[in-house]
């Protein structure tokens, strides 16, 4: 095993000074090309995530990303999952149970995503992303199966919230895994795996198609449990996948806690050990060395006085670590306008795109716009098609980010946004079925260029010992604009046109946000 020299020059320098700090002495060249490394937050760390992003492009891709890549993918597919279904499912469901609140569900749903996010989120950054990426699924698809056999309204969103408790913290964890395992030059990857999602709504869709046409009853009066199964089937249908879905991900990998983790931790020889442990099985260099890692000093965060403190508060479960990891994510003034425009951007397209479908429906039909009666299964044929349209778009939105052509991440979010919003605004003048499922279909594609380029995004410039907390919180504000769209959506006037403009008009300050970043990850590595 090869011993990598002290990285900060003189051999019998084992940590860094604060001069070292200030005045960026022998550090700056081993942090060539690292995102954050110029934020000096932590020249201990950044010493060691510059080694290790070494031992990983050492390493390259190897079926284990590629395993990851399927098996994190199975995450973004289950997140969207539970979203549609119980968008689809709650007409018939409600036809049955006759709620006084019809638009309960999608509450119940995005409070299980938000609790889900921050949890897991918060205890990625805690306890390691092994136990999240093993256990979430599990959790989604126990549930799942559980709602539908649920006997009432109230116990269906009970179990509704509880899926999507185990489905909410994916995008969390996933991201973050495959990300803290990717080879520099690979990154782009992340953003292609946003594909996953897409996937996950045809499945959707299909699960509609073929269940809900000859299994639902027509109106009220004449509903029972015995003529309108098809939800339930749904519900079965997707919580049995998922179950199938969380086996693969203990019995395909066993997932090692990634080695950003673990050094954010200080455990050294954890580290080398995954590291090199990857390396032999797949007959790979890697130069990484206990020594060269222990070379660098002692992890943790530069305090008043000039000395290291601990990452982590003296409890691990306690409020002083939270707000560690928070004060983590906005340690620097680059650092903290980044972390404050992505929880903006989240926000925007957390609120724009659920509250657009909301209005639109009653928008149109006020315009004239003349669908006809379609069938229930041209209805979800329909659905299912629009959804397959979502898959391309991550897929072009991969080539694009890592184009300089497109000025890489930002730019490819900047180009999605505004012709997502072209088509929103045109969109308002459908007036037949053919223009509907077209218009459908090709925002479908769009707006995934956008949301899977900031899916990607996100975990790539934050701090990998606070990735999963911002991460989180991130998704997590996401979800309370989908409660807030869902309630505005009860109290207000769906047929005037102001909100669908506004909501339009939200996707070019998204694109103006986006051109904001301030970090650029085309051509760096990650921490």
């Amino acid at each position: 095993m090869a011993t990598n020299p002290p990285p900060f020059g003189a051999t019998e320098k084992t940590h860094a000074t604060k001069d070292d700090v200030e005045h960026g002495s022998d550090i700056d060249p081993l942090q060539k090309g690292h995102l954050l490394s110029l934020e000096h937050t932590d020249p201990v760390l950044n010493a060691k995530m510059h080694l290790v992003n070494n031992a990983i492009d050492e390493i390259g891709m190897t079926t284990y990303q590629w395993k990851l890549f399927v098996l994190n993918g199975f995450g973004y597919a289950v997140d969207s999952l539970i979203l549609l279904i119980q968008s689809i499912i709650a007409g018939q469901a409600a036809l049955e149970f006759q709620p006084s609140f019809s638009r309960g569900l999608t509450i119940a749903v995005y409070v299980g995503m938000l609790v889900g996010a921050l949890f897991w989120g918060l205890s990625a950054d805690i306890i390691g992303r092994r136990t999240a990426f093993n256990t979430s699924l599990m959790i989604c698809s126990v549930f799942a199966i559980v709602a539908g056999s649920s006997p009432n309204w109230i116990v269906l969103g009970l179990f509704v919230c509880l899926s999507a408790f185990g489905a909410g913290g994916n995008l969390v964890l996933d991201t973050a895994v495959f990300l803290e395992f990717l080879p520099s030059k690979d990154q782009w990857l992340l953003t292609l795996m946003a594909a996953w999602w897409g996937l996950g709504q045809l499945v959707a869709g299909l699960f509609a198609w073929a269940f809900l046409p000859n299994h639902s009853c027509a109106d009220e009066a004449t509903c029972t449990y015995a003529n309108n199964k098809g939800w339930r089937y749904v519900w079965f249908a997707s919580g049995a996948l998922v179950f199938c879905m969380s086996i693969a991900r203990i019995t395909v990998i066993r997932l090692k806690e990634t080695p950003k983790f673990l050094v954010g931790e200080g455990k050294d020889e954890q580290v080398v050990a995954v590291l090199q442990g990857i390396a032999q099985k797949h007959n790979r260099p890697c130069s990484i060395s206990i020594e060269g890692l222990q070379a660098c000093g002692v992890t943790g965060a530069w305090d008043r006085r000039g000395s290291v403190a601990s990452a982590h508060a003296k409890k691990r479960f306690s409020f002083r670590e939270v707000w560690l990891h928070l004060k983590g994510l906005f340690a620097t003034k680059r650092m903290a306008l980044s972390t404050s425009l992505i929880w903006f951007s989240w926000l925007l397209i957390g609120l724009a795109y659920p509250l657009y479908n909301v209005f639109l429906p009653s928008y149109l039909a006020t315009r004239g716009a003349s669908f006809g009666q379609l069938s229930p299964s041209i209805t979800w044929r329909n659905y299912a098609i629009t959804n397959l349209c979502s898959i391309p778009g991550p897929i072009l939105a991969g080539l694009m980010c890592k184009s300089r052509w497109f000025w890489g991440r930002r730019g490819t979010m900047v180009i999605g946004a505004l012709v997502t919003m072209a088509f929103f605004f045109a969109y308002t003048q459908v007036r037949n079925n053919a223009q509907n499922l077209g218009f459908n279909c090709a925002i479908s594609f769009c707006l995934n260029i956008y949301y899977g380029t900031l899916y990607a995004y996100t975990p790539e410039v934050l701090p990998s010992a606070h990735r999963g907390t911002g991460n989180g919180i991130a998704i997590g504000l996401n979800r309370v604009m989908g409660i807030l769209s869902a309630v505005i959506a009860t109290v207000s006037n769906t047929s005037t046109p102001v909100p669908i403009y506004i909501c339009a008009a939200l996707y070019i300050v998204m694109a103006a946000v986006a051109a904001a970043f301030p970090f650029e990850p085309m051509g760096n590595r990650s921490s």
